[in-house]
């Protein structure tokens, strides 16, 4: 690695201005479209709205609303709830779970991204009163606000599954690569799967070992990430000339929603392999992980009695366990807001969102608590659970809350851009973009379409302008 790779990579430690960012958006035409198409923001004086803004949440949602709140508002009270001083950036995982990044690569500090000026309190929220705009800490800490931005992020539930808990990945062949440790702020599940992939790779040496990856009927975190698990783990042992059988287990019915990535995936990307079978509807509940069997639920509908009345047949559905036998398994864990989100009146109260935080899917404002504002994974809306998402939902977010404070109508929308940059294999990504109504790419080019580009601005371009330009509210 050159030292200017090595200067890009580091985390963040005075900033960067944005002249300077331009120019180094100059080493890549790619980048630099990427900042072009993607500014959605244009530079106004800043408002003299007045309140007190809590912001609750330490990683990407959180730390890009603060900074454009305090760059929009001409005199901001800005208080952020956060535990963590470690930053990670999580998109990084699967790089270093594929070897391409080192773990120290993908952390940072947030007490380089929190400046003085605003209130920083090291706790998390234990209980949300939003009838009386207050907020109690874990640490018992009574906190008013004016106004609320709920930034929590989501929570991982390994517990869900029968027989799993969070210390048993990274034994008996169990991988997954979204695991973490708050406490100690670090990001385990990158170097164990990296561990996994060459545990795989060795048995792969004396035969064909039985490799299942899952995906879970929660919404989760970067809905490709475990398809990219799957296709890079099988992509390594192609490359060592070696096989494994691997199965992806999924509660979808199709690989992926946008139909020309979908299609990509079923006619190329999967044919290239030629050793993946795919268990549709299947949702591991349980796991033994001595005898190494995985257990699925699976729904099967059969015609039942003809009913004259509607003229049509009955539809019975069972649910039956399937269970799979198993020489390493990646799993993707059951994922939710926050109980503290979910045990609020925040959160959804029913329906299919229920738990998540009760936000317009266009304004990110609360449906029943002007004053409360989500960004990132957390909010219940039909897409928006990537880093790229919140990073569109934070101008939009800002500009609406401003509005709110200066008892103006909210005119941004947010039209449910998501990005999934979906790694097919070493050096090929799929850059799957697209909002509530379907494709949306940035650039003129096929969105199923795989490409080395993508790759190369995903591995050596995305990490540096998270730093210095995302967590610095200048994109």
């Amino acid at each position: 690695m050159s030292k200017l790779d090595q200067k890009l990579f580091e985390p963040p430690q005075s900033g960067m201005s944005r002249r300077d960012a331009l120019k180094f958006m100059g080493l890549s035409p790619i980048a630099a479209g990427v900042l072009a198409s993607s500014t959605t923001t244009t530079k106004v004086s800043a408002s003299d709205a007045k309140g007190k803004i809590v912001i609750v949440g330490g990683g990407a949602g959180g730390i890009m609303a603060m900074a454009r709140l305090r760059s929009a508002l001409s005199n901001p009270d800005i208080t952020i709830i956060a535990p963590n001083e470690v930053h990670i950036y999580q998109p990084g995982q699967v790089f270093v779970a594929a070897g391409e990044y080192e773990p120290e690569d993908i952390i940072g500090s947030n007490l380089d991204l929190i400046p003085d000026d605003v209130t920083w309190i090291k706790d998390e929220v234990a209980t949300f009163d939003p009838d009386n705009n207050t907020l109690i800490t874990r640490k018992g800490k009574k906190v008013p606000y004016d106004y609320l931005v709920v930034a929590t992020g989501l929570v991982y539930h390994y517990e869900k599954i029968e027989g799993l808990t969070a210390d048993m990945i990274g034994k008996n062949g169990i991988s997954s690569v979204y695991l973490n440790n708050a406490e100690k702020g670090t990001a385990d599940g990158g170097p164990i799967t990296w561990k996994w992939f060459n545990d795989v790779k060795e048995a792969a040496k004396k035969g064909n070992p039985r490799v299942i990856c899952t995906q879970p009927a929660t919404p989760i975190k970067c809905g490709g990430a475990p398809q990219k698990i799957l296709y890079l783990a099988d992509d390594y042992l192609k490359q060592a000339k070696l096989s494994a059988d691997f199965t992806f287990a999924l509660n979808g019915d199709k690989l992926f929603g946008v139909p020309a990535v979908n299609e990509t995936l079923n006619k190329v990307v999967q044919p290239r392999y030629g050793n993946i079978t795919n268990k549709f509807k299947h949702n591991l509940v349980a796991i033994d992980a001595e005898k190494k069997i995985a257990t699925f639920e699976t729904k099967v509908e059969t015609k039942g009695a003809y009913d004259e009345d509607l003229e049509e047949y009955e539809v019975i559905t069972t649910v039956e366990r399937v269970p799979l036998e198993y020489d390493f398994i990646h799993i993707v864990p059951p994922m939710s807001a926050p109980d503290a989100v979910k045990n609020s009146p925040l959160g959804w109260q029913k329906g299919t969102a229920a738990g998540w935080l009760e936000v317009d899917q266009e304004t990110l404002q609360h449906t029943r608590y002007p004053n409360v504002f989500g960004i990132g994974d957390v909010c219940g809306i039909p897409l928006g659970k990537t880093g790229g998402s919140a990073r569109h939902h934070g101008p939009i977010m800002v500009k609406n809350l401003i509005a709110q404070m200066e008892k103006k109508a909210l005119t941004e929308k947010f039209d449910g851009y998501t990005v999934c940059p979906l790694k097919t294999q070493y050096g090929k990504i799929i850059l799957a973009e697209f909002n509530y109504l379907g494709a949306a790419p940035s650039f003129p080019l096929a969105v199923g379409e795989e490409r080395w580009s993508w790759w190369a601005f995903d591995l050596y371009m995305l990490k540096p302008m998270y730093w210095h330009l995302m967590m610095r509210g200048l994109m």
